[in-house]
């Protein structure tokens, strides 16, 4: 089972959209497929069109209540399985920063529950900020997915979340290991877009995947039906580009598709 973040702590890039796309795509293939959201926020819920419990949180889960396999919730998508979040999330950050390794807590949890949780994959949405939850996610992967906005200062924040996963490679036991860099709300028209993709593959070689996910509506239309990209829009340009990312993921990985 591979355990993956999808983060930057840059907002508005697309970690949500990507980690509900990527993982819809996944999921398509036959492939077990669990979503865990990491942000207060709790809109990963909404884009797979699932009705927020209240009693279905990885909040209760952080704070020892429940075990993850009791919060796991399905979604209308074949395969595709999600922990929800709420804003209670957001407060236990103070209990979390009281415990020992409190950047490791949600990595403690998960290593004590693999042997419950059949899934190929896991992705954790974390939030877009440098805080205690980003780091528990960071600190619980095996490897982090940086979605990465066509924009000036995409090298900037790209250097920042390159530094923390280094940080969080130096506890004992850790390896965590970047992934890969997605590039997200590409219009291959604009001299910027271009122009940040050649510094980024410049510096990152072939860690930048090959698959780019153009602007598109649909991406804006899709959370408030419910869906991801690949039921809402499935033959449009949006989810033909995360089905291809998908395949790319999966070949990095290992993740064989399941016989259906």
């Amino acid at each position: 089972m591979k355990v993956i973040a999808v983060a930057n702590q840059k907002g508005g890039v697309g970690k949500t959209t990507t980690t509900a796309n990527l993982a819809a795509s996944i999921a398509e293939t036959g492939a077990h497929v669990l979503v865990i959201d990491l942000d207060p926020q709790g809109n990963l819920s909404s884009a797979l069109g699932v009705e927020p419990i209240h009693e279905k949180s990885i909040y209760y889960v952080m704070i020892g209540e429940k075990t993850l396999l009791d919060q796991v919730q399905p979604t209308p998508c074949t395969n595709l399985s999600i922990i929800s979040s709420n804003i209670h999330l957001a407060g236990c950050e103070v209990e979390i920063a009281k415990m020992e390794d409190p950047m490791y807590h949600l990595r403690k949890i998960v290593d004590a529950q693999r042997d419950s949780l059949h899934f190929d994959v896991i992705l954790l949405d974390c939030p877009p900020s440098l805080g205690i939850l980003m780091g528990n996610g960071l600190g619980a992967a095996d490897a982090v997915l940086v979605p990465l906005q066509c924009e000036y200062f995409a090298l900037e924040g790209l250097s920042k979340i390159i530094e923390v996963i280094q940080h969080v490679r130096g506890h004992e036991g850790v390896a965590l290991l970047l992934d890969g860099i997605v590039f997200t709300m590409y219009d291959a028209r604009t001299n910027l877009a271009r122009q940040v993709v050649e510094d980024v593959r410049g510096h990152m070689g072939d860690k930048v995947y090959k698959t780019f996910i153009p602007r598109s509506i649909r991406f804006g239309e899709a959370p408030s039906h419910g869906k991801p990209i690949t039921t809402y829009d499935p033959s449009g340009i949006g989810a033909q580009s995360y089905r291809q990312l998908a395949k790319e993921f999966m070949k990095r990985h290992e993740i064989r598709p399941r016989v259906q």
